[in-house]
């Protein structure tokens, strides 16, 4: 080996061998069939006409996505992403913008509101300082189509592995993240129409500690916002970014924080103690209470829900599993501390032996797309990261030699999720507020209705009654809410869901349990309460699977079996009044064709395992304090 070669790092090295040994086989250019025609934007298709959504005291559903990356993060921007705020907003609103590979994507439903969050750590500066970078002179999409499997893996290597940030940073980079946030700040203002689409300034604390995952979306509710945001170079630690978001409110602004990618944060992100390891104490629960009032569970990196070895009898537990940390190393994230179901059991703990809680949050979906868009649509999934998966040759291992499933995403990746709201009208304050009530559930991609009510003296005939969140709400708390002891009776839930119109039917609806003993000591349940078909629970009270009518090969499926529409309304079989706990619904779907089974059809190649999943839904929880 020769010294140039021993000094690039292992990874590179190894890549580089790799291409060496597969040269002869890598001088052809990849035929990649997911590549549409190259984009135009003189025909480009641009967003559809809105009508206004009238207000609702008993909430409409809006969908949108809280966490989209452009050109101004440094991440995208190295992957080959120029695309602007406006494109975000654009494409949200159902508009066809250009991909950083050169083709159109367009979603098929505008969503009702989005927010641009670009990573806070260096905004814009690599834009701004135009480094040298091999997607500099040529595109993504020339050298997917011109340049083979060698220098394929060779751009990737060259970019992921050889770009160092600190040879980017110019002197007076400060006053170029301080422009860059006004531009950010004037697209949201330019696209915001209260009533049709709520476009919200915000930005994403990008905290890495030790390669753990403890990064934030901050979002504001209106137009007053800070002169530059604050970022992880001030601190890394929460407590400190939630002071800076304390202060800001009491200057009049008003925002909050969204955690995400928990499974990613090795334990760290809902921790049993505070970041410096010391013990949580009531001011630490009051005040990430007060500032982060929802997460996200469902976006590309996988689901937040819950993870196998955490809810081992839970037999959806295994959905979208992305537990490695973002490292080159891919070392194993710890399961406890990193998933909402847990924290919330922690939650649960430490309020009956401490008094108080710090996981008293509501959930939501969004993307973390990385094109100015949102990956949300397993049929035309887009990817996140250009250079990475921004096309299915890529994403499948047929564009590079590095295999797609060592890569830092591949085909772990997922397609996205979505944040649903019930709020009275689609407006800045009004869907803002909705999320302060965590009046909010998360969904893997689909748009399934889904209402969620704890209450007392709800019977089955509730369901049929056409007014009936009217009346669940009169006598009870949506999801979000939390239920006070009312002697010894056992609250009821009402739960129901209509599918989405435009994806598959419905497989069964669960209700998850999590309850603290007397010892301290929390447990888990889950139920399944309402489900499709003929199916009946056996001995044990468990459902069988509902089926599956995926055709691989076609990526294909049909609505053969499942239902449309599905509800119930349950009381806790096994309550005891005396103690705390939590409640929340999910709404599973019959299987569909995973992207990776799309991108296989396409590419006509074997679809990796798993070559299906149950897309779903999962509301934010409702309290029981005794």
């Amino acid at each position: 080996m020769n010294d140039s070669m021993q000094r690039l790092p292992a990874p590179l090295r190894f890549a580089t061998l790799l291409c060496a040994a597969a040269a002869l086989a890598a001088c052809s250019p990849v035929e990649d069939p997911s590549l549409f025609p190259a984009f135009d934007a003189a025909t480009a298709t641009p967003p559809p006409a809105q009508t206004a959504s009238e207000f609702n005291p008993q909430r409409n559903v809006y969908w949108g996505d809280l966490h989209i990356h452009t050109g101004y993060s440094t991440d995208a921007y190295t992957n080959g992403v120029r695309a602007m705020p406006d494109d975000a907003y654009r494409f949200a609103r159902g508009g066809e913008i250009e991909h950083a590979a050169g083709y159109g994507i367009r979603l098929r439903r505008p969503l009702d509101f989005a927010a641009v969050t670009d990573h806070s750590e260096y905004l814009g500066v690599l834009r701004a300082s135009d480094p040298d970078l091999p997607l500099k002179t040529r595109g993504l999409r020339e050298r997917l189509l011109e340049d083979g499997r060698l220098l394929n893996t060779a751009l990737l290597a060259r970019t992921m592995l050889g770009f160092d940030l600190d040879d980017a940073v110019i002197p007076g980079w400060q006053e170029i993240s301080r422009s860059t946030w006004q531009a950010i700040i004037e697209s949201a203002e330019r696209h915001n129409d209260p009533g049709r689409f709520s476009a919200f300034i915000g930005y994403e604390w990008s905290s890495m500690p030790e390669e753990k995952n403890l990064h934030r979306n901050v979002i504001y509710r209106g137009s007053k916002v800070p002169e530059v945001p604050y970022s992880s170079i001030d601190s890394e630690d929460p407590r400190d970014l939630w002071r800076a978001l304390e202060q800001q409110r009491e200057q009049g602004m008003q925002v909050f924080a969204i955690p995400h990618n928990g499974n990613v944060s090795d334990g760290r992100m809902y921790d049993a103690v505070m970041f410096d390891g010391q013990q949580m104490n009531a001011d630490y629960a009051r005040a990430r209470m007060a500032n982060e009032p929802v997460s996200e569970i469902f976006q590309v990196k996988g689901s937040s829900e819950t993870h196998p070895l955490l809810s081992d009898e839970d037999s959806f537990a295994g959905f979208e599993i992305y537990d490695t940390q973002l490292a080159h190393s891919q070392a194993f994230s710890q399961p406890q501390g990193s998933y909402v179901r847990d924290a919330l059991r922690t939650g649960l703990e430490m309020s009956h032996s401490e008094g108080f809680n710090p996981y008293r949050f509501g959930v939501i979906g969004s993307s973390d797309g990385h094109n100015a868009s949102s990956p949300v649509e397993e049929d035309s999934y887009h990817g996140k990261l250009p250079i990475l998966d921004g096309s299915a040759a890529l994403r499948m291992g047929r564009a590079t030699y590095w295999p797609a499933e060592s890569m830092a995403g591949g085909w772990r990746w997922s397609a996205a999720g979505l944040a649903a709201v019930w709020a009275t009208e689609n407006t800045r304050a009004a869907l803002f507020d909705a999320m302060l009530r965590r009046e909010t559930y998360a969904t893997s991609g689909p748009r399934m209705l889904v209402r969620f009510f704890g209450g007392w003296g709800y019977t089955q005939e509730l369901l049929a009654q056409p007014d009936r969140a009217a009346l669940a709400g009169a006598s009870g708390v949506p999801m979000g809410g939390e239920l006070a002891r009312r002697g010894d009776a056992a609250p009821q839930f009402a739960v129901w869901a209509l599918r989405d119109p435009d994806s598959a039917n419905l497989d069964r609806i669960q209700i998850i349990k999590g309850w603290v003993d007397a010892a301290g000591n929390s447990h888990e349940k889950i139920f399944d309460v309402a489900y499709s078909g003929e199916r009946a629970p056996d001995a044990d009270g468990a459902i069988a699977p509902v089926g599956n009518t995926v055709d691989v090969a076609r990526a294909t499926y049909d609505n053969s079996i499942g239902a449309a529409e599905l509800g119930a309304v349950w009381t806790d079989p096994e309550f005891e009044p005396t103690q705390e706990a939590f409640y929340y619904a999910r709404v599973i779907e019959i299987p569909t064709p995973r992207w990776t089974t799309y991108d296989a059809a396409k590419l006509g190649m074997p679809a990796p395992e798993p070559t299906s999943l149950q897309e779903r839904a999962v509301t934010s929880a409702i309290w029981y304090h005794p």
